[in-house]
């Protein structure tokens, strides 16, 4: 078969198992196999596929169909134009959570107090330390999560990215992981926000494949954010900030949960689908 033969055949099939934009993901999977760019495809229709290259892409697109996450079957996604690896224990970062690493990294590199020190509570692939490590250089970024896998992918992340000589990572419970006196200029996360008993709603890609240890916010998504307005203030230096990713419908009921701990809430920034999705507090 052709490289467009293929490409139709695969993207029908993926519209049958209900996956969104199949022609897109074939490409992306096709483009793995031949290791080629994806907009070469386009210049190279008429090109038969070996055998052993439609069987590698034939099982790819099985296992799409299965609903299995395209990054999971590539083993990476980009991430503020760095290529993170993900697997099952890690979120998949998503493309709205790039606003919030921008933010922390234009916060901490205009910070009057250097070097800059950040806690990334929850960093899971290690996504937002690293794009913050990398963009500030001179910073130094703690990052911890509650799962020694996830550790394990971020500190690898790390290393792929030369970051690692700038972000210190613990294995614990959020702040409970924290050395005694940490304070920081920034306490940075996208938290698990979606509420317990809608997390079987949920897409298969994310409900079948993300640890749900990463999603389940508590039974109305918001215990992270109790969380942290009650136990972030002692770990905070005087001039700092938090910025927290929050869920769609959120935001009002956020900023009420840190208006109630004595909490300025400076900002509620909107994504670039004009969603509100940042939450910026100081004390």
């Amino acid at each position: 078969m052709t490289v467009l033969e293929v490409i139709q055949k695969s993207a029908e099939f993926l519209a049958k198992k209900g996956v969104d934009s199949p022609r897109l993901q074939t490409e992306l999977l096709l483009s793995h196999v031949l290791k080629m760019a994806r907009m070469k495809l386009y210049l190279n229709f008429a090109r038969q596929l070996t055998e052993p290259e439609a069987d590698t892409l034939r099982e790819l697109i099985l296992r799409r169909g299965r609903r299995e996450p395209v990054q999971h079957i590539l083993g990476s996604t980009s991430f503020c134009g760095f290529e993170i690896s993900v697997n099952r224990d890690v979120l998949v970062p998503r493309p709205e959570t790039e606003l919030l690493a921008e933010l922390a990294w234009q916060f901490l590199s205009t910070s009057n107090h250097q070097p800059a020190t950040a806690f990334d509570f929850g960093t899971g692939s290690g996504c937002l330390a690293i794009a913050i490590g990398v963009k500030c250089p001179t910073a130094h970024i703690v990052a911890a999560d509650i799962s020694p896998a996830a550790i394990a992918v971020a500190t690898q992340n790390a290393v792929r990215h030369g970051a690692s000589d700038r972000i210190e990572f613990h294995c614990g419970a959020g702040f409970a992981a924290l050395p005694a006196n940490s304070r920081f200029d920034l306490i940075v996360s996208n938290p698990p926000y979606i509420p317990s008993g809608e997390i079987e709603s949920l897409q298969p890609e994310v409900r079948d494949f993300d640890p749900r240890a990463a999603l389940d916010g508590g039974p109305d998504g918001l215990s992270f954010y109790r969380l942290i307005a009650e136990k972030g203030a002692p770990f905070l230096k005087a001039h700092g900030k938090i910025m927290l990713e929050l869920g769609d419908g959120q935001a009002e009921t956020a900023r009420e949960i840190f208006d109630a701990q004595k909490w300025i809430v400076e900002a509620i920034k909107q994504d670039y689908t004009q969603r509100s999705r940042i939450l910026i507090a100081r004390r």
